[in-house]
């Protein structure tokens, strides 16, 4: 028996290859799914079945293009109700996979179809949970995503979560390993473990969620409390993978033409494209297209594509690397965003060689920015760090001004006034600035390095550290 975890880091996400004797089954997948197909091919074995925990928000399955691609019907739990043709499972229907059984677990709570899958070995002995959304390491998942789809409040879904877990997963052997769909930094979660499995019996002692004594009304609260609104772009996932999409290899096909400067222009001035540069923060402010915005592809590019852009319908036009198209591509389109409609071939040197405008942002390490606050001097400082971030500390000075909510927040920013922007350690300051500037606002001043930067500095005063709640 092969049970084989795929971890993407940028969704904090986790898809199961699992495969007895010649058999496979996927647990929910990426976008996209050659890697899974051209696993099984290598263990000369077949894709059966490809099993889903949830209608997902954050991220869009593969669900669809693999089933097409290997015959393997697509497996939801009880009360999904999709718009393409899958086997709706009973409560404890059981699976064949090879010599093991997949055994259903109806936990509703999260949506009202999650579902676990429960594995049976070659012995007969319950050996792993796969626990999507349901039951996350050191935490549960959020109750608050259904509630429009259900007409339900977030406490009458916790309520059900509660039972979900008490009636159906804490019964189980404390030696059973516990597989979730997502590890820290997912938004499915709040107070989600860097580690990505466990025991249930370490869960059963250690999250907060699983207190053996806890009662009901302690679960709803605790639960929903601190809960921060979800990013917009989750009911649109939600959509895609309950109705369908578009085929990834055409997704892929509109999104890597490659145009060179002049078509790029023209393409943009008649299209209204976004233009999205996910170089380096510090590379970009270098030197840019004129209005661009700067997402970089080595932090945790697809949350905020999700979180910025409210419409996965509009159109972007990418500036990468050389050779870092592609990926690119493949990043937008597992959040959504299948509408990438070509590439600056040469990228920005191409751009520069022909002739065309760049645009820079001024970026200063934090001790410059303590030499131009020398005196006494008055700065506008904003941290555009989450608003719990800013609590835990802070520069004194500093004004909070979430990036989350940047498109609701933009005119509290006086385009008259100069502001010095720092972020965590310069990843989230350089989207920031680059989205502003993309609006007009030219008097913003990146801090290199961010907060961490700013702090070890000793330039400025800090407020005092405050310990995070752990609920």
């Amino acid at each position: 028996m092969i049970i084989e975890q795929i971890y993407t880091g940028c969704l904090a996400q986790g898809a199961y290859y699992i495969q007895s004797a010649s058999e496979v089954a996927i647990i929910d997948p990426l976008r996209e799914v050659s890697p899974y197909i051209e696993k099984a091919e290598a263990n000369a074995a077949k894709i059966k079945y490809v099993f889903e925990t949830h209608f997902h928000a954050d991220f869009v399955s593969g669900h669809v293009d693999l089933s097409k691609q290997t015959g393997a019907p697509i497996v939801y739990g009880p009360n999904a109700n999709p718009s393409f043709e899958a086997h709706i499972a009973k409560d404890n229907e059981e699976f064949k996979i090879g010599n093991i059984t997949m055994k259903v677990l109806h936990t509703p709570g999260h949506t009202m179809e999650s579902t676990c899958y429960l594995l049976i070995d070659e012995k007969g002995k319950e050996t792993a949970l796969f626990s999507g959304d349901t039951l996350f390491i050191g935490d549960v998942g959020r109750p608050d995503l259904a509630q429009k789809a259900t007409n339900m409040t977030q406490e009458d879904l916790a309520g059900i979560l509660f039972d979900s877990l008490r009636n159906k997963i804490m019964p189980l052997n404390d030696d059973i390993m516990v597989y979730p769909a997502h590890g820290a930094g997912s938004s499915c979660g709040k107070n989600i473990s860097n580690e990505t499995t466990d025991t249930l019996g370490n869960q059963k002692k250690y999250n907060y969620a699983l207190r053996a004594n806890m009662t009901r009304k302690e679960f709803i609260k605790e639960v929903t409390f601190g809960l921060t609104p979800p990013p917009a772009y989750f009911p649109l996932n939600v959509k895609l993978n309950q109705e369908g999409y578009e085929s990834f290899e055409d997704v892929m096909k509109k999104g890597t033409h490659a145009l060179d400067p002049e078509a790029f222009e023209a393409v943009a001035n008649e299209t209204g494209a976004i233009l999205l540069d996910t170089r380096d923060p510090q590379t970009f402010a270098q030197g840019f297209v004129p209005n661009s915005v700067n997402i970089g592809i080595d932090g945790n590019f697809a949350p905020w594509i999700g979180t910025l852009i409210p419409d996965i319908k509009q159109k972007i036009l990418i500036i990468a690397d050389q050779g870092r198209e592609e990926e690119v591509v493949t990043r937008l389109a597992r959040v959504g965003f299948d509408y990438a409609i070509g590439y600056l071939k040469g990228g920005i040197n191409a751009w520069k060689a022909a002739g065309k405008e760049v645009d820079q942002i001024e970026s200063v390490t934090p001790e410059e920015l303590a030499k131009r606050m020398q005196g006494g001097t008055k700065v506008n400082i904003l941290d555009v760090r989450k608003n719990t971030e800013y609590d835990i500390g802070h520069l004194n000075q500093a004004e909070n001004m979430a990036l989350d909510y940047i498109n609701d927040n933009m005119a509290q920013v006086d385009k008259n006034k100069t502001y010095y922007v720092h972020c965590g350690v310069g990843y989230r300051s350089m989207i920031f600035n680059s989205i502003l500037r993309a609006r007009g606002y030219d008097k913003l001043i990146d801090v290199k390095g961010g907060f961490k930067a700013l702090k070890e500095s000793g330039k400025f005063d800090i407020s005092p550290y405050v310990y995070p709640s752990t609920i």
